[in-house]
């Protein structure tokens, strides 16, 4: 008896919408959870950018190799802020999707009756497309629909091409424009393009960093960030 009223029971409006504001808090408190390791992970590369500068600077040798390490954070930088943007337009989404969810059960207790609504469809369409919110963002779906506020979806994630378009050939331009920035509107050779640097004599020369491991740990951020 007690499993047939388990299956026959069904939430009030109140119980449903407490669910729904508590998916989105927690959403919301996921986003903001990344954008912070994403602020410590910018602040890193630029330390980084500086470093490289430097070591060009004092190192003829090594000049060329910092210029390219310099422009290839640069890049890493232009990534990290685009994410950075992509998941603070989330949020702002997120938290119109509550303004509107919760606009909704209010029209419904005073009316009776809920229409679904294409606006918050076409948010939560959005969200639960990204790889951060995916868990999520499904089960807050799924309480909507079950609500009436929205109908039914489905949606697969969207590819990492489709998320980053463009990020891995961010124009030259910008990448100057980053190093102007971070360097002071003092680019020192280290800082040129490397086809525009003159050939060094090879030396033997112990690097002060491996920067390449910096670098592999930094994108291992990024991506830990989008599982």
């Amino acid at each position: 008896m007690q499993t047939i009223r388990g299956l026959l029971w069904k939430p009030t409006p109140e119980e449903q919408k407490r669910k729904c504001n508590a998916l989105v808090r927690a959403n919301v408190r996921k986003l903001d959870r990344d954008i912070q390791q994403l602020k410590a992970t910018e602040a890193k590369t630029k330390t980084l950018i500086v470093q490289a500068s430097k070591r060009g600077q004092r190192s003829s040798s090594q000049a060329k190799q910092a210029a390219q390490d310099v422009r290839t954070f640069a890049r890493e930088l232009i990534r990290i802020r685009k994410q950075n943007n992509r998941l603070a337009t989330s949020k702002a989404q997120l938290q119109s999707v509550q303004m509107q969810v919760n606009e909704a059960f209010s029209v419904r207790k005073i009316e009776g009756s809920i229409r679904a609504s294409t606006g918050i469809m076409k948010d939560v369409n959005s969200l639960v497309r990204l790889p951060e919110l995916q868990g999520t963002m499904r089960e807050l779906s799924m309480e909507l629909t079950k609500a009436g506020i929205i109908e039914e979806m489905t949606s697969d994630i969207l590819p990492e091409s489709e998320l980053l378009e463009g990020e891995d050939d961010e124009a030259e331009e910008e990448v100057d424009k980053v190093l102007t920035e971070i360097l002071k509107d003092r680019l020192p050779a280290s800082a040129q393009k490397p086809e525009e640097l003159p050939a060094q004599p090879v030396e033997a020369e112990e690097e002060d960093e491996d920067q390449e491991e910096m670098l592999a740990q930094m994108r291992g951020r990024l991506e830990a960030l989008k599982s």
